[in-house]
């Protein structure tokens, strides 16, 4: 971050509660489209008066938390201000990693927008459908474009839109935009706008990729770090179980049948175990569908809402529904396959206990997996009970903890280890 930068630090359910929106700066029209909501959210309450000054922000906040609407409203505001012209020019770009979190923003966004005096033209610009209705939305113009980075440039080299006159750039979800890989398409990006811009970078988590990304595109920004107050934190009920590899699959049939599982999100680690485990399970009966990023937006956008609307009974995903999907009174997750990260972890579980209501996340635990567990209950602060179910105990055994020093690890050892013992010789 270039310059000096401004940080205020809130907690969820601490401040700003009773703060009602039209203290914010924000317009009539805007005000009365959120006649629904109470009051802002700690992090609406921070953002939406330092957007409207103009500046950089850096914001670190949780999903769930109402980030949204604090990047959308005051945005909406700033485009009021602003001379209109025909054709339109791009006022504000979003750049989002997943093409459900793209149609949940534009979603907001027009919500957030329907009382206003000018009608606002919206585009979303996402892969895995055709580009061709895209390229025709795009005709005249657009005031706001909500993107997958891969599909923007796409447009951008069909001549279908420019983005020299950006005046407000938003990066949602910066953490999971770095880990998806898009680092070079963002680079391509920033070229292509206008050097005097607005930029907002939100961010479930800040590693040192989020921090190195803020430090090449923010200048004295304003830092806002609101995290979640203990009385908030969903109630998770969070279970290991020890299982063979191999008996996975029939566990899960079994816990399905046995606990009365209605709806379960299961989680994998590949495309190709989502695709053979949904199949697995519909020859035993049970009604389940694939969910991952191979899939075209139609039909991703299909078993979802089958999914939401209980015609599907489980859905069997990759971590690309580990964020930006809301599904209400979700009662199970499965972590068929462990997660990569810790923060992984929170955000797959973080799928169930939402909305107030409690949730159940069942991790399956074999023998190559315990360490990494291990390291995910150590990342997490936690330590969770394993579990042995009848007729499905594990046969091959864990193998011993590794000799070393530097924490949790699994089997192979790290370039530091073998430095320390190479020190101890």
């Amino acid at each position: 971050m270039r310059g000096d930068s401004k940080f205020y630090a809130g907690r969820i359910g601490s401040i700003g509660m009773t703060m009602p929106f039209s203290s914010l700066g924000l317009s009539a029209p805007l005000v009365s489209a959120l006649s629904q909501y109470v009051a802002p959210t700690p992090v609406q309450t921070a953002a939406i008066p330092a957007v409207l000054k103009g500046g950089d922000l850096l914001v670190t906040a949780q999903t769930g938390s109402g980030k949204t609407m604090a990047f959308v409203l005051p945005l909406l505001e700033r485009w009021l201000g602003a001379r209109m012209e025909s054709p339109r020019r791009v006022h504000t770009l979003i750049l989002v990693p997943t093409r459900e979190l793209a149609t949940q923003v534009t979603k907001e966004l027009l919500r957030c927008s329907s009382h206003l005096p000018n009608r606002i033209k919206g585009v979303t610009a996402i892969g895995g459908v055709s580009i061709n209705p895209q390229m025709m939305a795009l005709r005249g113009g657009a005031d706001f474009v909500i993107a997958t980075p891969g599909r923007l440039l796409d447009l951008v080299d069909q001549n279908a839109l420019q983005l020299t006159h950006v005046a407000s750039l938003v990066l949602d979800e910066a953490d999971r935009l770095l880990d998806l890989g898009f680092s070079d398409e963002l680079s391509r990006v920033f070229s292509l706008l206008p050097r005097r811009r607005q930029n907002l970078l939100f961010s479930a988590t800040f590693p040192e990729a989020v921090q190195s990304l803020a430090d090449q595109i923010l200048h004295q920004p304003t830092r806002i770090e609101i995290k979640s107050a203990p009385a908030e934190m969903p109630i998770i009920q969070q279970r290991a179980i020890e299982v063979d590899t191999s008996q996975r699959t029939p566990l899960l049939r079994h816990l399905i049948k046995t606990e009365g599982w209605q709806r379960v999100l299961v989680f994998v680690a590949k495309q190709y175990t989502a695709e053979h485990l949904a199949d697995k399970l519909r020859q035993k009966g049970i009604v389940a569908l694939a969910f991952h990023g191979e899939l075209s937006q139609g039909a991703r956008m299909q078993s979802l809402a089958d999914f939401k609307g209980a015609q599907v009974q489980v859905l069997v995903a990759t971590d690309l529904a580990c964020r930006g999907l809301d599904i209400v009174h979700l009662p199970v997750v499965v972590n068929y396959d462990l997660p990569r990260s810790a923060v992984d972890y929170t955000h797959r579980i973080g799928r169930t206990g939402r909305a107030g209501k409690s949730g159940i996340a069942v991790n399956f635990v074999t023998a190559e997996s315990h360490a990494h567990f291990c390291l995910i209950e150590k990342r997490n602060h936690l330590s969770i009970v394993r579990e042995q179910i009848a007729g499905f105990e594990p046969k091959e055994l864990a193998p011993p903890p590794s000799p070393s020093t530097g924490g949790v690890k699994g089997l192979r050892k790290s370039k530091k280890d073998k430095l320390r013992e190479a020190a101890g010789r």
